[in-house]
């Protein structure tokens, strides 16, 4: 999800206790299958499925699950009934939601997705409602062990967009610095490859969607709303990534969590 920093910190936490670990595992193997089928099993080849097992990994979905994803996919014996399907609406306070999912029963996820709207105060809508906010980019983010210029200069060459330096969080919680690439989704699979070659692997690498602008939630009811709203998204099986353009304070979301 993409929406208030604090709360893309709190997700990635949560999802490495999720008492759900299969659902979170279902996401990836599900995105295996279908970029396994679409491009094939070649990692070399198919740089959307090599993205796919990074992200994996890194989740920590065994290799044997990876390894069967992929060869079910690859052979047409799953994956082959899913489409790719996007979700737009508002939810409570006005703040813009886009979900990308991956169904094989639009109907039952339209519903389920319908039913989430409704239950927290929100609004699904039309295609095109909202996805005009979120503008599509590629992101790598690397850690502050390397030269911020010589990066710079770098990406110059590669082809990226820019490079920021920005404030995080690890996994303790404790602030730590890292710099973020951000180049078109065109020039995505080039950057990334380019700083392979020269040998140095970023952090994470990710295709996302970022809003253009950003609603303030300062009710604490709107936002525990919100939250809801969102958590359920996630949860939900069939939904791969969920976009919102929040701003919520640490003062209301310590509100929101108690």
């Amino acid at each position: 999800m993409s929406g208030h920093s604090k709360w893309s910190t709190i997700k990635h936490k949560k999802a490495k206790v999720d008492s759900q670990r299969a659902v979170v595992f279902q996401k990836y193997s599900r995105e295996l299958m279908v970029a396994a089928k679409l491009g094939g099993p070649d990692l070399s080849a198919n740089f959307r499925l090599r993205t796919a097992v990074e992200k994996a990994k890194a989740a920590g979905l065994p290799n044997d699950n990876i390894k069967r994803a992929i060869e079910k996919g690859a052979g047409g014996t799953d994956g082959g009934n899913y489409e790719e399907l996007t979700y737009e609406g508002y939810g409570a306070g006005g703040v813009a939601v886009f979900i990308e999912a991956m169904t094989d029963n639009r109907n039952r996820t339209a519903g389920d997705i319908r039913s989430y709207f409704t239950k927290f105060n929100g609004t699904l809508g039309e295609t095109g409602c909202v996805g005009w906010m979120f503008k599509p980019v590629g992101q790598l983010f690397f850690d502050d062990s390397n030269d911020f210029e010589k990066l710079f200069e770098l990406a110059l060459e590669a082809g990226a967009d820019d490079l920021v330096e920005e404030m995080t969080e690890d996994e303790d919680g404790d602030e730590i610095k890292q710099y973020k690439m951000i180049t078109t989704p065109e020039n995505f699979q080039k950057v990334v490859e380019f700083f392979d070659k020269q040998g140095i692997k970023p952090v994470s690498e990710e295709l996302t969607r970022i809003p253009e602008n950003s609603v303030e939630v300062t009710d604490v009811k709107i936002a525990t709303n919100i939250m809801r709203l969102l958590n359920n998204l996630e949860e939900h099986d069939d939904v791969q990534n969920v976009y919102s353009n929040f701003d919520i304070s640490d003062d209301i979301m310590a509100q929101v969590d108690a």
